[in-house]
């Protein structure tokens, strides 16, 4: 049962972004500040990663825990409701996340991907 109503829910997943989250902004700024210069989002590189450094072909995820299934084995059957649709939806990210991987390598870039929360704890290893 959840212990929200549908309005107070579908205001809570609207509320979810993309693009500009607090960790993929944490990350750009450091590495801005320390004088590397990037494209975010940049739709010409497949998978529009986060980050992206044209001259060296470095492309930067930052996967939240939820939508790309961190320690999905253990965290399946965490939802209480609907969970046939969040398994769909969360395996096929993790899917998603595997073709990006092998075709932006096949291109030629180098792929890094951290988890939001390591990004928030520990900056500076990132």
């Amino acid at each position: 049962m959840d212990k929200l109503t549908k309005e107070q829910r579908r205001k809570n997943m609207q509320a979810n972004k993309s693009t500009g989250t607090k960790p993929e902004l944490l990350l750009a700024k450091t590495l801005f500040a320390r004088g590397h210069r990037y494209r975010k989002n940049n739709k010409s590189v497949f998978g529009k990663p986060d980050l992206t450094f044209k001259k060296i072909k470095l492309a930067i995820f930052v996967d939240g825990e939820f939508w790309h299934g961190k320690d999905w084995k253990e965290r399946k059957n965490d939802h209480k409701t609907n969970q046939e649709f969040w398994n769909n939806k969360i395996e096929r990210n993790i899917q998603r996340d595997i073709e990006v991987n092998e075709e932006s390598t096949k291109q030629g870039w180098t792929i890094l991907r951290f988890w939001g929360k390591e990004i928030e704890k520990d900056l500076l290893n990132c």
